[in-house]
């Protein structure tokens, strides 16, 4: 077993949200590196055994660009906020159809007394969440076996942060899970406490997270034409 993250990990972190600023961070960069970037890198590669046995179709992608790994940078181009880093660090393990077409993916979150996994699919287009929601009607008893099993939600919640007031038009009021149309996002998520996140079971953890989180993952792989 190894670990990845550390107290250390947690500090750098802290101190990016007090100082978020270029100077400081190019003062703290070898920090980062050796306790953030670095880490999650490794994580990331041991990860992808795990995934494949999910799913061939995923990648967790240690490469340093245009892999799993989001960028500590902010684009703060079109925000009001105009820190130049993120106080967290992000990765997503996706679909190798991607680029192609819209696709669910895994993530996992790394932030002091917020870090979290989960699965689903996030922002996506109006078309899409148009299928998505036909599909959840057509195929409402795999939808329950994916997203609504006991097991899975005694472990995972809904992300609802954006859902709409009221049902989508077109939908029967009383359908069995008309509550799960009204999402925008379609994410099951659960938070992670700092001690697993710095544990020496952290990967075995993840791993287990990725194989539960599979049905639901494949089933929007399904409500969408791809590959799981």
């Amino acid at each position: 077993m190894s670990r990845y993250f550390s107290d250390a990990s947690f500090t750098f972190l802290r101190g990016l949200a007090r100082h978020n600023e270029k100077p400081w961070f190019a003062e703290h960069k070898h920090e980062y590196e050796e306790h953030v970037r670095q880490p999650f890198l490794r994580l990331i590669a041991d990860l992808q055994p795990d995934l494949a046995q999910v799913s061939t179709h995923f990648r967790a992608d240690p490469r340093t660009v245009g892999g799993s790994l989001f960028r500590i940078y902010r684009d703060s181009r079109f925000s009001s906020d105009k820190t130049p880093y993120k106080t967290w660090q992000g990765a997503r393990l996706f679909h190798e159809r991607r680029k192609q077409v819209p696709a669910p993916s895994y993530y996992i979150h790394l932030a002091p007394g917020e870090s979290f996994v989960g699965a689903g699919i996030w922002h996506p287009e109006p078309n899409t969440q148009r299928r998505i929601r036909q599909f959840i009607f057509d195929n409402p008893g795999s939808w329950s076996a994916a997203a609504h099993a006991p097991a899975t939600r005694r472990r995972y919640a809904f992300e609802t942060s954006e859902k709409l007031v009221r049902a989508p038009r077109g939908f029967p009021a009383d359908f069995a899970f008309i509550d799960d149309l009204k999402h925008r996002n379609w994410v099951l998520w659960r938070p992670l406490d700092d001690t697993v996140m710095t544990g020496p079971r952290l990967r075995q953890s993840l791993a287990a997270d990725l194989a539960a989180l599979g049905p639901f993952v494949d089933y929007l792989c399904a409500a969408l034409d791809l590959e799981f």
